[in-house]
């Protein structure tokens, strides 16, 4: 795709790639991000999967994210790493900033007077606060729900149908997820409108979300990019709006053609090889 014809973006977000995973969109991903231009890209939380990360699944078209988002960096996108749960561990280097890059907790934006609060919301999940290996036992069943899901919708292919999401049927039909998922919202909405915020972004639950919020002090629009496991989904902001971006409705994005993966897979000695790798490839670019 020609630069003259990708998208103009002011603003996007993504989050909860999970790129070390089984259910990790990557080519998907991949194709999206090389359809838009944004002067800002905000990587929401759990773009790596550090509590699954290992160098036994790490194919070329994840470590080909990282290579576009680097290679953004030299065109002085500027690229803002909001740590998450699964990434926890870069909370240790918040604050740092080299060239267009830097990581950090949580970032509040001024849009055309408006503010606009951005944060990954595990904070606001009781068993990440209080049962962190409940947490992470779930995200490994979580994995292996897509991988159950990866072989049923093969089949289903065989037989000419049309692609199912366990996980996601599972979640709408159980009453305690819909109900954590609302309460989710509620609280992020009312700790916005305290603050005085016109919007809330949030990531962590998977669930793409773009609606007004009220209570008895304000409104507040809550926003939620959802993920790029299962509904491949993220937030724009240009031309002075909000929009919720579905890649499954992006016929350009679909039909672009990446580049043949790599005939030799890069080996790595250890799991402490490969992430020293990928923060190679950020120090490296972000000092051009």
């Amino acid at each position: 795709m020609k630069k003259e014809d990708k998208r103009q973006v002011d603003v996007a977000i993504i989050s909860d790639v999970h790129l070390g995973t089984y259910g990790c969109q990557a080519e998907e991903l991949l194709r999206y991000l090389k359809s838009i231009k944004p002067k800002k890209l905000i990587l929401n939380g759990d773009i790596i999967d550090m509590w699954q990360f290992s160098k036994r699944y790490w194919p070329s078209s994840h470590m080909q994210i990282v290579k576009h988002i680097t290679g953004l960096l030299s065109k002085k996108t500027e690229v803002i790493y909001i740590t998450g749960n699964h990434d926890e561990m870069l909370r240790r280097f918040v604050g740092f900033k080299l060239g267009s890059f830097k990581i950090e907790n949580k970032v509040v934006l001024q849009l055309q007077g408006k503010k606009v609060w951005i944060f990954h919301g595990d904070v606001f999940d009781v068993t990440m606060q209080y049962s962190k290996w409940l947490a992470k036992l779930g995200a490994v069943g979580y994995d292996s729900l897509i991988l159950i899901n990866t072989f049923v919708n093969f089949c289903l292919r065989a037989f000419g149908r049309g692609k199912i999401s366990l996980s996601k049927r599972i979640k709408d039909s159980v009453k305690t997820a819909v109900k954590f998922i609302d309460d989710f919202e509620t609280t992020a909405a009312d700790i916005a409108i305290d603050n005085e915020y016109d919007y809330v972004v949030c990531g962590h639950i998977h669930q793409p979300q773009m609606r007004a919020i009220e209570n008895g002090k304000g409104t507040v629009t809550y926003l939620n990019s959802g993920d790029w496991v299962e509904n491949m989904t993220a937030l724009e902001y240009a031309k002075g709006e909000w929009s919720l971006y579905n890649y499954r409705d992006d016929a350009v994005a679909q039909s672009l053609e990446l580049k043949s993966k790599q005939k030799k897979k890069e080996k790595y000695e250890s799991n402490d090889e490969l992430f020293k790798n990928m923060v190679a490839e950020f120090m490296t670019t972000a000092k051009k």
